[in-house]
């Protein structure tokens, strides 16, 4: 393999069905979501409907801006349905990019064949960052596309903020996947180190969302450096930001050096 970026370029080729699939799910899901906010939240229905539910509840799952178009947005897809959906997909694909080739034997051949280590980390956690950047960029457009339709009233800009920390937060999955793929070479680990970072972090806040004294419990969930601050609504936290995509980048080059350093003929 001597063209350049040969695993980046091949986990593309390979996955754009997959990929295509992804997009046709996300679009789904916004097209079905936010063409009904008019009807349900813009005449105040929606409101009462949150009142009416424990605080506790709506607390936890962040529904408490949900009556205007901002923060159904946000509830419905950004916070819940589409960070499910891209979740799943990040800790899929990391967790197939190392351990997954590795247990077929498909990771031995490559580096048989002169594919650097690191390399094959670095290009595997860029082909997942560039599929999570098309599903992000595609959702904000479709957002913005329906944005008056829809009634959702969400400047343009914080749709570039929300996407920002979207495709962070489940970068940050797709690169705990990757990292114990490369640190054990079991997909099913790297699954669960995957969809485990998005759980936990999902969990923390909405406890600290209904118990003042776990407030602390913020700190540590990724969950809430994304969406603690709705970033269609207020936009983007920076510090939030920079946690995720600083965490990601650094589980990214733990992976390169993981996988440098172990045994993975055995």
């Amino acid at each position: 393999m001597r063209d350049a970026l040969p695993i980046f370029r091949r986990s593309l080729r390979e996955s754009w069905r997959g990929t295509l699939g992804w997009t046709v799910g996300v679009a789904a899901v916004l097209f079905m979501y936010l063409p009904l906010f008019p009807s349900i939240g813009g005449n105040g229905q929606m409101q009462q409907i949150i009142d009416s539910l424990p605080p506790e509840l709506v607390g936890a799952l962040g529904y408490d801006q949900i009556g205007t178009g901002a923060g159904y947005a946000q509830g419905t897809f950004y916070g819940l349905i589409g960070f499910l959906l891209l979740t799943i997909a990040a800790t899929s694909w990391g967790a197939g990019a190392i351990a997954g080739a590795e247990e077929s034997g498909r990771l031995e051949i490559d580096l048989a064949h002169g594919v650097g280590r690191v390399s094959y980390a670095l290009e595997s956690a860029a082909s997942i960052l560039v599929r999570l950047v098309w599903l992000g960029v595609f959702a904000g457009a479709v957002v913005a596309l329906l944005n008056d339709s829809a009634q959702l009233d969400i400047d343009p800009i914080r749709i570039v903020d929300a996407t920002v920390v979207f495709v962070g937060l489940t970068m940050l999955a797709g690169s705990a996947a990757l990292f114990v793929g490369a640190l054990f070479g079991r997909r099913s680990w790297a699954i669960a180190a995957g969809a485990g970072t998005a759980v936990a972090g999902y969990a923390f806040n909405a406890i600290a969302n209904q118990v003042e004294e776990a407030e602390w419990l913020r700190a540590i969930s990724p969950y809430s450096w994304a969406f603690h601050q709705p970033p269609l609504v207020e936009g983007l936290s920076p510090n939030g930001a920079i946690a995720l995509w600083g965490l990601s980048l650094a589980l990214v080059a733990a992976c390169g050096w993981t996988l440098h350093r172990r045994d993975v003929i055995g």
